[in-house]
């Protein structure tokens, strides 16, 4: 007999954590009501970002940890113009941990079907239908194409 395993995911980060990355991804991409899309901390959105951390988990404790640090204790228990500065520091500072940071929110994002709307692309799965993509300049790639090839032939 055999039984089924629950799948589960545990939540890798903790509470302060997530509460000072929603601070991030709130100020990465926030609400418009002009274009009616949520902001990447919306409840959904955020959860998805929580949940998708993965591999980045490393790069976004650290990150966290350094903005904590940069907003002088906790980033989301500090003021807005406090975490603001912050994280204009860290962007500054820290060059290496922002694409992670970026990478995840956007992922998350852009997956959400209420932005998928109001930037006009169908909510569906990209396959197996996939999507038209127009046709851009090949003569753009000319200057790569004459260069050769950069890599060694195999043995």
């Amino acid at each position: 007999m055999t039984f089924p395993i629950p799948v589960t995911r545990a939540q890798p980060l903790s509470e302060s954590e997530c509460a000072a990355l929603r601070v991030v991804v709130g100020a990465m991409i926030p609400a418009s009501a002009e274009y009616g899309v949520p902001g990447a901390d919306d409840e959904r959105i955020f959860a998805d970002i929580v949940a998708s951390v993965g591999r980045d988990l490393p790069a976004v404790r650290t990150a966290l940890v350094e903005l904590d640090r940069l907003a002088g204790g906790s980033l989301a228990a500090a003021r807005a113009d406090v975490q603001a500065e912050a994280i204009t520091r860290f962007r500054d500072r820290h060059r290496a941990l922002v694409p992670p940071l970026v990478a995840l929110t956007t992922r998350c994002y852009y997956r959400d079907d209420r932005v998928m709307r109001a930037i006009g692309m169908e909510v569906r799965s990209p396959y197996p239908q996939g999507f038209e993509v127009e046709q851009g300049d090949w003569s753009l790639l000319d200057p790569v194409r004459e260069r050769g090839p950069i890599w060694r032939p195999a043995p």
